[in-house]
């Protein structure tokens, strides 16, 4: 088990501060980072912390995982490496935009052979 961690469904008000403060409880905190948009600076709703050791890390994940924090009940476990992340992010990116594109030509075609 790695220190890395992922926390999902934070709060928006939750900064990589609060997020700090938050794990300090549970063990050494390397690192505590909010991940927010790159246009508009606000935050996505989670983050990564790394914890000092193994220890803190499972001792975090216990506590924290499943409860409640500003009325939002918390995700928190193991991150997965980058390279599964950037995969699964392809994998999502597929179809989305480019299928409704497509959709609009196709209508739009018909609608002239009228």
């Amino acid at each position: 088990m790695g220190t890395r961690l992922y926390v999902g469904n934070l709060p928006y008000s939750v900064d990589s501060d609060g997020l700090r403060e938050l794990f300090m409880q549970h063990g050494d905190v390397v690192s505590a980072e909010v991940i927010a948009d790159r246009d508009t600076g606000r935050s996505k709703g989670f983050g990564f912390v790394e914890m000092g050791n193994e220890d803190a890390a499972k001792a975090a994940i216990a506590a924290l995982n499943g409860k409640d924090h500003q009325g939002r009940v918390l995700t928190v476990n193991e991150a997965r490496p980058r390279e599964e992340r950037s995969s699964g992010g392809r994998g999502g990116g597929y179809g989305g935009g480019r299928g409704g594109d497509r959709g609009d030509r196709g209508r739009g075609d018909r609608g002239g052979r009228r």
